[in-house]
């Protein structure tokens, strides 16, 4: 099984809850790192314009590139729920290592804090949460309802298969685990 995420673009409005949500439920301190972060897309010319956002992750890929890159193997991906996760007591840090996971990842999903040492820390999709029976706390918090997560296979089912939308690149290499409902840019047309 694939854990994954839904993201419905044509619902997202921007307004940061899922970020601030994860942040409050981990204590992730305020700065340079954030496990969720909202991407602002604008096209066009007055007075055809169009404007999205996209929430984002780590997207949990099948194939994810930070994990092969990580030197001291810190990095790994789990076969029971295909979760990337990482062991942060191994990780060498942003002092020592070069952040080569950080630099691997087309998504930018591995975050490091400004301080010296900073271990890699990202989204786990709330590993703990599914134990409980519960969502991660982004999709829970989106007063939008534009996140979902679960199995690939049960969001496919649901929401069908599109891979890409404005402002996201589908890197094939990776697969990252992820399905999308756009928002069509009609003002565009």
């Amino acid at each position: 099984m694939q854990l994954g995420f839904y993201i419905d673009q044509s619902r997202c409005s921007g307004c940061y809850t899922c970020v601030v949500a994860c942040k409050d439920w981990y204590d992730v301190a305020a700065g340079s790192a954030s496990w969720r972060w909202v991407l602002t897309i604008e096209k066009g010319k007055y007075p055809k314009i169009f404007v999205a956002f996209l929430s984002l992750s780590c997207l949990h890929c099948a194939n994810p590139t930070c994990v092969s890159s990580c030197p001291v193997n810190a990095i790994s991906k789990r076969e029971e729920d295909g979760i990337v996760v990482v062991d942060q007591d191994v990780c060498l840090g942003n002092a020592e290592c070069g952040m080569f996971c950080k630099d691997a990842c087309p998504y930018s999903a591995p975050q490091f804090g400004a301080e010296d040492g900073a271990k890699m820390q990202k989204c786990h999709l709330c590993i703990g949460r599914w134990s409980e029976g519960k969502k991660p706390i982004c999709v829970e918090s989106c007063p939008m309802r534009a996140l979902d997560a679960g199995p690939l296979d049960e969001l496919q089912a649901k929401y069908g298969n599109i891979k890409g939308v404005e402002g996201f690149i589908y890197v094939g290499e990776n697969k990252p685990s992820i399905i999308f409902k756009a928002r069509e840019p009609e003002l565009l047309r």
